[in-house]
């Protein structure tokens, strides 16, 4: 379970420009739930993610995990029970290496690393089986380079490698903003089976209300740093695209 409890985080403090975004912030996920989270710019969206994984420092309250307090770890230590997905492709893979070599890489993730091989040839063969799970045609592309990869097929891979070794929960960043329709649709599909196969906690960021409406068993909307709309299980069932906009334009323009 993921708990934050009475979080604060004020930027700029001290300054005339002092904003405090989180007061006494609390929120509590249980496992296995999948949450989407919407809020126009400067709600609070970015921020909630990154002080999750660690990337910006609280000012006060604490984040726990099955009950213990992470918030003094670092981001790197956070990483080896959390999966990121970014907005942007890029940044969740490397570019110069191979498909085979990203993949070694996250198979991984927090395992010592020695002077040995970095990819273990006995895992090939699961490697491809994961690819071809994701119906793009890239179990044959092992020895292509990240970068000579589609932007979609670059975030399905993010994705894969996210979410291969175990983990506690899983963070998607608005992570098909920056793809076309149609690939968006395409990770959106990835994405919701992959959380229900692997049984994931999820916190999703998005814009598109569509998105919010039709995956994840939770919507939060939040304005200003609190939580203005939770709804779960039937009646975020019965929430529709329209009543979100609705909701949201009323506090989008206040």
């Amino acid at each position: 379970m993921l708990e934050l409890q009475d979080l604060t985080k004020i930027y700029n403090a001290g300054t005339v420009t002092e904003m405090t975004l989180f007061d006494h912030f609390n929120l509590t996920v249980p496992d296995g739930q999948f949450v989407s989270i919407v809020g126009s710019n400067g709600s609070g969206k970015t921020s909630l993610l990154n002080i999750l994984c660690g990337s910006i420092p609280l000012d006060g309250g604490d984040v726990l995990l099955d009950g213990k307090s992470i918030r003094k770890q670092k981001d790197y230590q956070r990483y080896a029970i959390m999966g990121r997905v970014y907005q942007n492709p890029s940044l969740g893979t490397s570019p110069n290496l191979t498909m085979l070599e990203n993949l070694s890489l996250a198979d991984n993730k927090g395992k010592p690393f020695g002077l040995g091989f970095g990819v273990n040839k006995k895992r090939i063969d699961f490697y491809r089986s994961e690819l071809a799970s994701l119906g793009l045609g890239l179990e044959d592309k092992l020895d292509v380079k990240m970068g000579a990869l589609s932007g979609g097929q670059r975030q399905a891979v993010a994705l894969l490698m996210a979410t291969m070794t175990p983990l506690k929960f899983l963070i998607l960043d608005e992570h098909t903003a920056a793809l076309d329709p149609k690939t968006a649709e395409t990770i959106m599909v990835l994405t919701g089976k992959v959380v229900k196969e692997k049984g994931l906690t999820a916190l999703m960021v998005t814009h598109n209300l569509r998105y919010a409406v039709e995956y994840g068993d939770r919507l939060l909307m939040l304005d200003h740093g609190k939580i203005v709309l939770d709804r779960a299980g039937e009646e975020k069932a019965a929430t529709s695209t329209e009543e979100l906009l609705a909701i949201f334009n009323r506090y989008s323009v206040m």
